[in-house]
C-alpha cells in the first residue's frame, strides 16, 4: 500500500465527502420540512464519518487511527438508520435513500478495509517514525 501523507487522499474519506455533500443539499433543497431535530442528527453523522477519518489519520498513530476509524464506521450505521427516518416521513425518495444507503455501506466496507491493513501493519504510525539524531528504536 502507498504512504498517504494527507487524510484527503484516502478512498473512505474521498466517499463520505461526497455522501455528506449530497445530505447537505437535500436539507438545504428544504426536503427536511424543517425537522430539526433529523436535520442535526443526520448533518451529524454524515459530517462525523469524514470528520473522524480525518482526525485519526491527523494524530499520527496506527491505534489512535483506528479507534476513530471504528467511530467513523459508528457513524455510517447511524447515518443509515436516520436515512430510513427520512425515508419513513417522506423527506427523500426510496431511489434517493437506496443510493445513500448503498454509498454509507461503501464507506463502511472501506473503513474496515483500512481498520483491517493498519492493525495487521507492523508501522506504528508517524509519531513514532525516528527522526534524524533520534535514538530511540520504533518502527
Amino acid at each position: 500500500m502507498a504512504t498517504i501523507e494527507k487524510f484527503e487522499e484516502i478512498i473512505s474519506w474521498k466517499e463520505a465527502r461526497k455522501l455528506n455533500k449530497t445530505i447537505g443539499e437535500l436539507i438545504d433543497g428544504g426536503r427536511f420540512k424543517h425537522s430539526y431535530r433529523l436535520i442535526n442528527q443526520i448533518e451529524g453523522s454524515a459530517g462525523s464519518i469524514m470528520d473522524n477519518i480525518a482526525e485519526g489519520f491527523e494524530r499520527g498513530g496506527n491505534k489512535e487511527f483506528v479507534q476513530f476509524l471504528y467511530i467513523a464506521k459508528g457513524s455510517c450505521g447511524e447515518l443509515r438508520s436516520q436515512l430510513y427516518r427520512a425515508l419513513d416521513r417522506n423527506y427523500i425518495e426510496q431511489k434517493e435513500f437506496d443510493t445513500l444507503s448503498v454509498l454509507a455501506m461503501k464507506i463502511s466496507s472501506l473503513i474496515q478495509k483500512l481498520i483491517s491493513y493498519l492493525e495487521n501493519s507492523e508501522t506504528k504510525g508517524i509519531k513514532y517514525k525516528k527522526r534524524p539524531g533520534d535514538n530511540t528504536k520504533t518502527s
